[in-house]
């Protein structure tokens, strides 16, 4: 797997003078903004355009198309290195499952990237939306079942979201000033292999050193009337956030039992994973889930990493996590893991790994 972000690299301090500046006296409360930016947990964030750029995008329209060309050029970029770390060809890819909640396309990102990369005519294709952070999750998990429906072909999941371009500048909730300090832009790609073609790279070696873990097995949880917990309103501004402060909640109330039961599928405890793969939903999040877990403050040392230097990259953060693990930080020869993310709905999804 790969990550791709935009050039443009800001210190946390700098993108909220950005935004006191940008609100000057509409913002009564700057210092409310200081507080609430200072304690998402954010050192650093990549955005797709300068600064300078973003009061420029007058309509949700531009916005649009903006968003349009940043992910093609981060998804081709995510892809491709995903694609040489794995010792396989653009041609090679039988399946384009293409994530992102930041915006909207018709024909779909896929497509274009599917022109844009001169990738196979036939190679079937799966645009997905409106699934914010559980994406990378789901789409890890549509990309496994393809490759256990056809083990002799090769299946490629983006995510990529541009999510400086969603921010609502009339809107000055608690939700909104949360989130112009948490989110980024960023892409992920992740290579999955069918049974048949695991060990084998285009030029007929074997794969690198650097192989990802075997897919065991996934599940999902899907928590009835939580519609509100997550998600985008939607008008004729553009996405407007939706974050309620009843997540922690949730999670302590529900995780523990629906993490237990997809394990125990397995014959496995949770005192069997060696590792986990957490999205970065930022400090409260990350705080009730490993609180809710038990588990080890070295557990959540990539999330935590992760959400430092890159912030929260909706569908994309829980890739970056595995990635940052299976480059950095491989696990035993062995060791089973879980991959775990939430995301509107309110829903959970987990896959089971083995190193």
């Amino acid at each position: 797997m790969a990550s791709a972000v935009p050039e443009y690299r800001f210190p946390q301090e700098v993108i909220t003078a950005a935004f006191k500046g940008y609100w000057n006296t509409k913002l009564q409360e700057p210092e409310k903004l200081d507080w609430l930016h200072s304690r998402v947990g954010v050192d650093f964030r990549h955005l797709a355009f300068p600064l300078d750029r973003y009061p420029q995008f007058s309509t949700w329209g531009e916005a649009n198309a903006a968003w349009l060309e940043a992910a093609e050029e981060l998804g081709e970029r995510a892809i491709d290195l995903a694609l040489d770390r794995a010792g396989m060809s653009r041609q090679d890819l039988n399946a384009l499952i293409v994530v992102s909640i930041t915006g909207i396309a018709s024909p779909s990102l896929d497509a274009r990237l599917i022109n844009r990369m001169t990738l196979r005519p036939d190679i079937k294709r799966t645009p997905i939306f409106g699934i914010g952070c559980a994406g990378g999750a789901i789409g890890l998990t549509r990309a496994a079942d393809y490759a256990l429906a056809y083990p002799d072909h090769t299946a490629a999941i983006l995510c990529v979201e541009i999510c400086s371009l969603t921010m609502q500048p009339e809107d000055f909730s608690t939700a909104n000033l949360i989130a112009s300090g948490l989110f980024g832009d960023g892409a992920a790609a992740v290579i999955v292999r069918g049974s048949r073609t695991a060990h084998r790279s285009s030029n007929g070696s074997s794969q690198s050193s650097r192989h990802g873990p075997q897919i065991l097995g996934t599940g999902s949880v899907f928590y009835p009337d939580t519609e509100e917990i997550m998600g985008w309103d939607i008008s004729e501004t553009g996405f407007k956030i939706v974050l309620s402060p009843q997540l922690p909640d949730l999670i302590k109330g529900r995780l523990a039992g629906d993490i237990d039961a997809f394990l125990g599928k397995y014959q496995l405890r949770r005192a069997d994973i060696g590792n986990w793969v957490i999205h970065t939903g930022g400090p409260k999040v990350l705080d009730s889930i490993q609180s809710t877990l038990e588990l080890k403050d070295s557990d959540l040392d990539r999330s935590w990493d992760c959400l430092r230097q890159f912030g929260n990259l909706s569908s994309a953060s829980v890739l970056l996590v595995l990635e940052e693990v299976l480059m950095n930080d491989t696990p035993p020869q062995g060791t089973y893991g879980v991959l775990m993310a939430m995301g509107p709905g309110f829903c959970l999804e987990m896959i089971l790994l083995k190193w």
